[in-house]
């Protein structure tokens, strides 16, 4: 008989208010002090819909093919060599940037305020790259798996961790592997954001077949442990820390889809603060 080892209950720290994102709660993601961070209306409506249109509009919108059911602007780091995945951000840059055409671009004032207050403490915040090229700000993203999750529950560490030698950013698993979540479309319904109080090991990821990918975790796996869901609007951000298992809830209405801008940023060492998607 094997013995089954219940999976363990991490505490979280969640905060969550309306207005503009501050610096000090970046970091305190980055540095493990808070787990999730959902703010309300941090970025203008307005700029949300039209950021929205340019991206179901996008001549470089395609069906993912990674086995993550979904719809993408851009390029994504998951189980691709640094060559592919560097390439492919160089032929989607121009697109993503047509996504904030003639907008102020919230990613951007985001990252750029944030290498100020990095700066100022000594730390250099910049895009991952290699002799490839780099990467870019973000990737626009609509889910679209059916049933109870539009994304199935993961953690965005263990594709970080098995990322592979030509990449800087596997670095970043040894530390926190922060997402961060623009949401300039969301649903009537469902779409929300849960987060279960739970940091896989990489001997939990071996128990459930998903070491290199840290996706998907079953729900009979996940059955025991507590979550929360964040219900988001348009115009919201979240951030939280990637290596605790998450998912998007099921989409219900024939109205809005749920698009998301996100990027990946952590420490790769004490003084370097590396961003990609």
């Amino acid at each position: 008989m094997t013995t089954h080892q219940a999976p363990a209950i991490s505490p979280v720290a969640i905060r969550e208010r309306t207005g503009s994102i501050s610096t000090a709660e970046i970091i305190s993601v980055l540095k493990g002090e808070i787990t999730a961070l959902h703010i309300s209306r941090a970025f203008s409506t307005e700029i949300a819909e039209e950021i929205t249109a340019n991206f179901s509009g996008s001549p470089a919108l395609k069906e993912r093919k990674d086995g993550v059911p979904g719809q993408y602007v851009g390029a994504s780091h998951y189980r691709k060599d640094a060559a592919t995945y560097f390439a492919e951000a160089k032929t989607a840059r121009p697109y993503v940037d047509a996504l904030f055409e003639n907008l102020v671009d919230p990613v951007r004032a985001l990252f750029d305020a944030l290498k100020r207050e990095l700066h100022k403490q000594g730390i250099e915040l910049r895009l991952a790259r290699s002799e490839h090229g780099q990467a870019n700000i973000c990737r626009a993203l609509s889910w679209s798996g059916s049933g109870t999750f539009s994304l199935d529950p993961h953690d965005d560490v263990a594709q970080v961790l098995c990322a592979g030698i030509d990449y800087e950013l596997s670095a970043v698993a040894h530390n926190t592997v922060a997402a961060l979540n623009f949401y300039p479309s969301m649903p009537e319904e469902g779409g929300n954001l849960r987060l279960w109080n739970h940091k896989p090991t990489v001997i939990d990821r071996k128990s459930q077949g998903v070491e290199t990918t840290g996706y998907p975790y079953s729900a009979a796996y996940l059955e025991a442990i507590p979550c929360r869901d964040f219900q988001l609007k348009a115009g919201d951000i979240a951030l939280i820390d990637g290596g605790f298992v998450h998912g998007v809830t099921g989409q219900s209405g024939n109205g809005k889809r749920r698009v998301l801008l996100n990027s990946f940023f952590g420490f790769a060492r004490p003084d370097l603060v590396l961003w990609w998607t």
